[in-house]
């Protein structure tokens, strides 16, 4: 009975040990960045959230990194918090749809609650921040395989566009891109000339007004874009130049800021980076077929159309969902689709 006892518990012991080692470990760091010093009020010392897979105390390998950029309004702390990306990357590595990897997310939430991944004279540099900086910092700090073969960047709705921003502007360092429901590819809809966020912002005054909940959640957007494309700091409250402004009910086009919006813009940047886009191992975006937000659909099929166009390989796909609802579950795109996406085109040690 002894005998039976002892093999029972040694049994359990082992069981255990093993349901731990499926398990990774979420740290959380911070990174002062120069390139993020602003006269805009954004804090350069950024959270950094690191997931380590499972196994990696104990172990010498170096492993792949995967870079993801949260959507606006998001941060890294609400991936783990409420989309529990740790406990969906435990179960992509157990169930083999992705082999260990490190993944690492960078807080950009700012106080217009997104950053657009976009070097700005008045918010700091966050394109430079995330490509230069950041890899940087994770290369030195964990045992990473440090070159593009082995770093992908991905992103939800803002940081979609953010991720292939960053493959055209650092295709040296990100060899695969994927974005998920990327938003503003092009300011177009909802955020083009007959957006009604654009009159609204005309009758509010203060930021808390634009970031409390999202009842505004349009015009926030297009106050944060505007002080990431084409800041003005002598145009209080928001110092940011529009597209579209309003007197009274009189709509006028600021058609050079409309032209700058427009370059900015990942359509509008396609032509000058070509050659970068060329270089890419792999790129992917998709969005969902009933998106709430009218401009994600036509815009990724612009971009996608553009591209193919100009003879850049890539994929582009709908699915049936909206803007949120098909990612973090277990039929969802982040665990089916970007995962093993990124299991593919990888390289691993």
């Amino acid at each position: 009975m002894k005998k039976l006892l002892l093999t029972v518990l040694f049994s359990a012991i082992i069981n255990l040990g093993q349901g731990q080692e499926t398990k990774g470990k979420v740290i959380v760091d911070h990174l002062y960045s120069a390139n993020l010093e602003n006269p805009g009020g954004e804090n350069p010392t950024r959270r950094v959230t690191v997931y380590l897979p499972p196994g990696y105390d104990k172990s010498e390998k170096r492993y792949p990194v995967i870079y993801y950029l949260h959507g606006f309004t998001w941060n890294d702390s609400l991936a783990i918090a409420v989309d529990k990306f740790d406990e969906l990357l435990d179960k992509a590595i157990a169930t083999r749809k992705i082999e260990p990897v490190i993944i690492v997310m960078p807080d950009q939430y700012t106080l217009y609650r997104g950053s657009w991944y976009t070097n700005s004279t008045l918010t700091g540099k966050w394109a430079d921040f995330t490509g230069k900086d950041l890899v940087a910092f994770i290369d030195k700090k964990f045992r990473t395989i440090p070159n593009s073969e082995s770093r992908g960047i991905a992103g939800h709705s803002m940081g979609g566009q953010g991720a292939i921003r960053m493959g055209m502007l650092f295709p040296k360092v990100f060899s695969s891109v994927y974005a998920l429901s990327p938003g503003t590819l092009g300011i177009l809809k909802e955020f083009g000339i007959k957006g009604a966020a654009y009159k609204r912002i005309h009758e509010i005054q203060t930021r808390e007004e634009l970031v409390t909940g999202y009842g505004e959640f349009r015009p926030n957007v297009v106050v944060a874009v505007g002080r990431a494309y084409t800041p003005n700091p002598d145009k209080p409250p928001f110092y940011a130049d529009l597209p579209f402004t309003y007197e009274g009910d009189s709509l006028i086009i600021n058609e050079d800021v409309l032209e700058i919006w427009q370059k900015k813009s990942i359509i509008g940047m396609v032509d000058n980076y070509v050659d970068q886009l060329k270089s890419l191992k792999a790129l992917k975006l998709d969005w969902g077929r009933n998106e709430e937000h009218p401009h994600v659909p036509i815009t990724c099929r612009i971009f996608s159309q553009k591209l193919e166009n100009l003879g850049v390989n890539h994929y582009a796909e709908e699915y049936i969902g909206d803007h949120g609802n098909k990612l973090w579950t277990d039929d969802g795109r982040a665990l089916n689709d970007m995962l093993p996406f990124f299991d593919t085109y990888l390289k691993f040690e």
